[in-house]
Formats: C-alpha cells, structure tokens, sequence
C-alpha cells in the first residue's frame, strides 16, 4: 500500500521503515531538510514540499501526520483540504485533542475527504516492537487502511484496532496517557520511600530487577526502569524537572466534565507541575504563616 508521511522526527521516520520493512512505498515531507535526509539514510523517499508529496501518491491517497498537536495541525489539515481529493483520507498518528479531531474530520468531510485519527503508543521502541494504536474513523475506512495499522502493529491481530467514530482514538489514546502518568508515579514514589531508608542500603536496580519477574507490579515500564537504574543508580545530571505533553491535563479536566473522579491521575498532573516550581511562593507563603501565628522557625534562603 502506498502512504505520504508528513513529519518526520524520530518517531515519524521508525513508523515509515516499519512500512517499508513490511512492503509498502511510503513518501515523506518535513519542512526540516535534516529531518528528510535521515527518510533519505534510512532507506526511504522524501519531497521538500506538500505539492510534491500529493503529486507522488496515487489516487485514493493516504496520508499520515505526525505533527505537534494544535497549531501546526490545524495548518496541516488545512492545506491538505486544498490539495488532495475526494476519496482521498488524512490520518493523525500524533497527540491531538480528540475534539479537534471531530472538528478536522467534519471540515474534510465537507469536501469529500476521509479523517482518521490514531492514538499511538510505542515510542521510539516501536520499530522494534511495534506500536499500539488506538484508532478512530469510519469503520469503512479503517478497514481500507488495515495493511497500514497491521504492519505498525505488534502483530496482524493484536495491539490495534477501530475503537468508535472519529476523535475516539485519541479520546482512548489521552485517557491511556493518563493512566500512564499514575503508573510511572507510583513508581517514582515507591523507589524513593526505598532510597530514604538508608539503613537499610537497598539496592534499587536489584529491587527492579527483582520485581520484573512474578511480581504483580510487572510491566514495561518496570523494565525500562530497570534499565535506567543499572545506567544511573543515583540520577545524576538529571534535573528533577518532569514536562508534560498535555494528555494528562486533558484527561483530568475530561474527568471533571463527566463527574468521575480521578484522584490519582490528578495528583500525578499535580506533582509533574509542582516539580518545575524551584523557587515556590507558595512553600514560602506556608512557612511565614506558620511563624506568624505559632512562631514557628523558618529558615533563611
């Protein structure tokens, strides 16, 4: 099957080898050149504008963004409308709010194009492992684009699948970022209850290593753990600064919208932003209430 790719950072040039590994052509565009000359290394075919990437596919085309939500989305999809045709179907494998989704796939619809969106997870392990994806579409056209979501996934019939209409993909793919916020907390935590008690002189990478086989806290994320433990026990030259890609924020306040409570989800929000505050007011503001009414020590900067 024949795929244009636009976007084509790490991710975007693992899922076009994972394609072509599999047999499909697959035509890439960045505005990076850098970024097209590693499509280039790697293999594969790029175009250095979005003119030339239509002109390179064969009607009904397919074409898969993997783009910065928002924005630059937006002005994806707008000038996809202009230049492909009726038939034709635009796919976001990136992180979209699944209410631009429903906004994207109806101003499409409006001239006969196709919109698919594909919440993916995977990483940069993906094109080793295969990605998971959580797709969101006509289920018509979904069916159409099968040999696409089977060669990225794990296997032909596991790790995918059309989860409802349009934007339910990336609604399913933000609340899976959420829970994945709550996991790697706990996580976090837990090792650092263990790292405090320094009587005991516990090993944490061993611990991990421990815990990856029988344990019910198993999983990936563990192992990956493992991993970073081995390579750094003490996490030096890491900030302890945590971002976040906006999924979580979105889950959270989706949760608030629908009357569910989600306190472990939102604490875990809580605690990627506080972790940026380095000069909090906030803890300054406390300690001077505290000295204020019990006269309570506080100490100098």
């Amino acid at each position: 099957m024949q795929l244009g790719m636009i976007g084509l950072g790490k991710m975007g040039n693992f899922m076009a080898q994972r394609l072509r590994h599999a047999g499909h052509a697959v035509t890439g565009f960045d505005p990076s050149a850098g970024a097209r000359q590693k499509m280039v290394d790697a293999g594969g075919k790029a175009v250095d504008s979005l003119d030339k990437l239509v002109a390179a596919l064969q009607a009904p085309r397919a074409v898969w963004m993997m783009v910065p939500a928002g924005k630059i989305v937006d002005a994806t999809v707008e000038s996809l409308a202009d230049r492909l045709a009726k038939g034709d179907v635009v796919i976001d494998g990136g992180n979209s709010n699944y209410k631009d989704d429903q906004r994207h796939a109806a101003q499409l619809a409006a001239r006969g194009i196709d919109f698919v969106d594909c919440g993916t997870s995977g990483g940069v392990w993906g094109l080793k492992e295969g990605y998971s994806m959580m797709v969101g579409g006509d289920a018509e056209v979904v069916d159409r684009l099968k040999p696409i979501f089977e060669a990225l996934a794990p296997g032909k019939d596991k790790g995918w699948g059309r989860v409802g209409p349009a934007g339910s993909g990336h609604f399913v793919k933000m609340v899976h970022n959420g829970i994945e916020y709550g996991m790697m907390q706990a996580y976090a935590e837990g090792f650092s209850i263990m790292k405090h008690k320094t009587g005991f002189k516990l090993d944490m990478a061993q611990i991990a290593e421990i815990w990856r086989y029988g344990s019910v806290v198993r999983s990936w994320l563990l192992d990956l753990t493992a991993d970073t433990l081995k390579r750094n026990p003490e996490m030096q030259d890491i900030a302890p600064y945590v971002v976040d890609s906006g999924e979580g924020r979105w889950t959270v306040a989706e949760a608030i919208d629908l009357d569910v409570p989600a306190p472990v989800i939102t604490a875990s929000l809580i605690e990627r932003l506080r972790s940026r505050d380095t000069d909090s007011f906030a803890d300054k503001l406390l300690s001077a209430m505290r000295n204020e009414f019990g006269g309570h020590a506080m100490r100098p900067e």
